[in-house]
């Protein structure tokens, strides 16, 4: 009985299962947003002066949620399960979900940040903070780790990420401050992540 648990506890290790759960919620958030007429984001969107003046705080995580309609929902989906199931296997449930929430929020206090600069009051929503988030992450294994280069070369990577940015800026009505929060966040916790990584695993290594 105790190995059946054992496997069975293994192979849901193995399951991606914050992606998905993740993107469960953002399906559930985005009918409950229709259903609703919407009032969900006007109530939940990162907006300045709701946040700043307003101390509505919460919207900086209940905008991660929230998505304009169908094709954003599906295109950020599409990425943070795809993606997310290989990121989430290598690093584990936890780390995944701390540097998904990490890079989504701070990319939406970056975004907020430029809104306060350029005196602004639209409004932002969608994961898109948190899955560039992911590419930094990515980014950061396929540079510190080379088992990921074998099957993800680091100028396909980079390339990639560079035709998501790009494909930001050409595109109308997008909030490339969140983006490029959310990258450079995931590649930096992606860093620290690397680096406790391989000090635990040598201090393992030492027998005394």
């Amino acid at each position: 009985m105790r190995c059946l648990f054992r496997r069975i506890w293994f192979q849901m290790k193995q399951l991606p299962i914050c992606c998905i759960v993740l993107v469960g919620i953002n399906v559930l958030m985005f009918l409950a947003d229709i259903f609703s007429g919407y009032r969900l984001t006007y109530m939940g969107g990162e907006q300045k002066t709701a946040i700043l003046e307003q101390g509505e705080y919460i919207r900086l995580l209940w905008a991660m949620f929230l998505h304009a309609d169908i094709a954003h929902l599906s295109n950020n989906m599409i990425v943070l399960f795809f993606l997310g199931s290989v990121l989430e296997k290598e690093t584990g449930h936890l780390p995944f979900l701390i540097i998904y929430f990490l890079s989504g929020l701070l990319g939406n206090i970056v975004s907020l940040a430029v809104k306060v600069m350029q005196n602004s009051e639209v409004m932002s929503i969608g994961a898109s903070g948190a899955i560039f988030g992911l590419d930094g992450l990515l980014l950061t294994l396929v540079i510190l780790m080379p088992k990921f280069r074998e099957t993800m070369p680091l100028a396909r990577v980079f390339l990639m990420i560079l035709l998501s940015v790009y494909d930001g800026y050409v595109a109308d009505h997008v909030d490339n401050a969140a983006h490029l929060g959310g990258l450079i966040i995931g590649f930096v916790t992606g860093m620290i992540y690397v680096v406790l990584r391989q000090f635990f695993s040598k201090r393992k290594e030492v027998t005394w």
